[in-house]
């Protein structure tokens, strides 16, 4: 029992240690602070930086599907 007890106060002890030392900026994102947010650009090579050289249907379906974690269903 005094292992789990050990167990729990460091467990507490660590997340209060890592509430306590994160920036102003971190609660922001974490609260939905105004001005947070992630760019993200639309699918296809039209809107990439330096566009492929050849595109197919898969290369389509698996940009479209990003970040999901699943692949596409074209493979």
């Amino acid at each position: 029992m005094g292992l789990i007890r050990l167990a729990a106060v460091g467990a507490a002890g660590f997340a209060l240690y890592k509430y306590i030392t994160r920036s102003g900026e971190d609660r922001l994102a974490y609260g939905g602070g105004a001005g947070h947010f992630t760019k993200v650009r639309d699918a296809g090579p039209e809107n990439m930086a330096s566009a492929p050289a050849s595109w197919s249907k898969t290369d389509e379906a698996s940009d479209e599907s990003f970040p999901a974690s699943d692949p596409p269903g074209t493979y």
